[in-house]
Formats: structure tokens, C-alpha cells, sequence
């Protein structure tokens, strides 16, 4: 509700944002009951350290220390998932989907934040070993209008994929000649 706001720059409304998106996504999680003997499989759009990346962009020194008690206090309470997939992309091709996308509030998003967030996630999964990792330069590659990349990706994540992996779609000519 205060994403709005927040895209405007009113004053407060980055905390407000982001502590109502960590309690958010620490209550979706938290309702899943994936304890220790769970053998439920869970697919998320989002692991929740993502919530700190963005918490780290937007707040204030003052406001990120009461954010990060309570992220320490809430992710201790969470199961660490067994794989992640990172799916990157250049700010270009992030600017052109923000754009398709044509949501409301994304149009004041501008480049160099956007840039922000591009450097935060690449430095965050560069250093990231909590599970394993599966890295997918979507740059070229289109899950969505493109249904052989969406293939070629369903047939790597059905293997075993350990520690830290990349992905690129060889049946993309412009991606396999990158």
C-alpha cells in the first residue's frame, strides 16, 4: 500500500515500504510450515534476503538499523532454501521490460536506480552460498515469448544442480555467440 508514495519520494514512505514488504513476504513464508521434516516442494518468486537489498538502497542509516533487527529477528525463523535461481539481466533489458510491463507506479523508476539494484543483486549472489544457485543471464534469453528458452531451462532445472551453475540458452544464436 505505500509503494505509491514511495515511487513519488514522499518523506517516510521507503520504511514504510520496506517494513511492510518484509513483514509481508516473512508472513508468506512463515505460513508455508516448511520445518525440517517438510517434504513439501515450495516454488517462490523471491528468496527473502531480496527484501534487504532493497532496504539497503532506500533507507536511512537510522532506519535501516530498526529494519535489519527486526529482518535478523524474522529470517531466523525461516527454512533457507534448497535452490535459488537467479535470473539477471543488464539495466537495458530491465528498462525494456519495466517498460512493456507498463505498471503504473514503475514508470518513475529511472536508470541510475535501476542500476542500483542491478550492482546490489550481482554483488549480493556473487558472494551468496546459503544453498545452491542456478545463474541465468536473461539478457538474451526470453522466457516469455520465446518458448524453446522456457524448455531449454525446465530440462536444466529437472537435473541435479549443485553449488553454483550457469545457464545460457544455446538455442538462442545471438545468446550463444555473447
Amino acid at each position: 500500500p505505500f509503494l505509491p508514495d514511495f515511487y513519488k519520494k514522499k518523506k517516510g514512505a521507503a520504511f514504510q515500504t520496506q517494513f511492510s514488504f518484509l513483514i509481508q513476504r516473512f508472513e508468506q513464508l512463515r505460513s508455508l510450515d516448511l520445518g525440517a521434516a517438510s517434504q513439501r516442494t515450495v516454488v517462490s518468486d523471491f528468496i527473502f534476503e531480496k527484501n534487504k537489498l532493497f532496504a539497503c538502497l532506500n533507507l536511512t542509516d537510522l532506519e535501516l538499523e530498526t529494519y535489519n533487527r527486526y529482518y535478523n529477528f524474522f529470517r531466523d525463523q525461516l527454512p533457507t532454501p534448497d535452490l535459488v535461481i537467479y535470473l539477471q539481466a543488464s539495466t537495458d533489458v530491465l528498462k525494456k521490460r519495466l517498460k512493456k510491463k507498463n505498471a503504473p507506479g514503475e514508470k518513475a523508476i529511472n536508470e541510475d536506480y535501476l542500476d542500483e539494484v542491478v550492482k546490489a543483486y550481482e554483488h549480493f549472489f556473487f558472494h551468496y552460498t546459503s544453498s545452491d544457485l542456478l545463474i541465468i543471464n536473461t539478457s538474451e534469453i526470453d522466457f516469455v515469448d520465446r518458448n524453446e528458452d522456457l524448455q531449454e531451462l525446465l530440462r536444466k532445472v529437472s537435473e541435479p544442480i549443485k553449488g553454483t551453475q550457469y545457464f545460457l540458452a544455446l538455442g538462442n544464436q545471438e545468446a550463444a555467440s555473447a
